[in-house]
């Protein structure tokens, strides 16, 4: 025979449930929380990740060449300054050809040398840089026999632009050597010579012949 609950049987079964309802939502809620913190965390790591300062390329100190001197200047290396600040910079390494250098202003730093012509003839003539319109035009030498006064026997043209990282490269050996760079006013042009020798670099195409790269 069924029994009938009493009212205070059922006062107590609610309070019960109701007890624990009131544990679950509660449990819930500090899961949540505990969730949300946790998300919140992660978050905070993520966002302080992304701002974490980016490391630049231009961390290095100006490098010199290794080629003794016994004058005032060296010929071994040189070193112009652009309208913006910004600096480029070559040198000569004994057996190890042409290196070059960029300065950024913005960090006050050089980026690393980068080997721009690798070769182990002795340097001669020096480098002549000239810069206009955002383009600069480099001219190197190399002669086995240039301190006895021998013409260049590996003579550089090069050209850069832009965030000037990319050299354009052209090599004329048996030749006594480009005397000068001209740059068109809009920088789209060089004009490399010597008498009546002439090579042209375009910013669209680049050296017409024999480009190195």
């Amino acid at each position: 025979m069924l029994r009938g609950h009493t009212a205070h049987e059922l006062g107590e079964d609610w309070m019960r449930k109701t007890a624990v309802g009131s544990m679950v939502t509660g449990t819930v809620a500090v899961a949540v929380l505990v969730a949300c913190g946790q998300s919140v965390a992660r978050t905070g790591d993520s966002t302080q990740a992304h701002a974490a300062p980016k490391t630049g390329g231009h961390t290095y100190k100006l490098q010199h060449s290794d080629i003794h001197w016994s004058g005032s200047k060296t010929p071994f290396e040189s070193q112009i300054k652009l309208p913006d600040g910004r600096r480029v910079a070559m040198h000569y390494l004994e057996k190890k050809g042409l290196y070059v250098q960029d300065y950024s202003p913005k960090a006050r730093g050089w980026s690393k040398p980068k080997n721009i012509y690798r070769t182990k003839t002795d340097a001669c003539q020096g480098i002549h840089l000239k810069h206009r319109a955002g383009t600069v035009a480099a001219i190197a030498d190399w002669a086995t026999y240039c301190a006895d006064g021998e013409p260049p026997q590996e003579s550089l043209a090069a050209v850069a632009t832009g965030r000037l990282t990319k050299w354009d490269r052209h090599l004329t050996k048996g030749f006594d050597g480009w005397a000068k760079a001209d740059i068109t006013k809009n920088g789209k042009q060089v004009t490399f010579k010597y008498h009546s020798d002439r090579l042209k670099w375009t910013k669209a195409k680049g050296f017409p012949k024999n480009p190195l790269d």
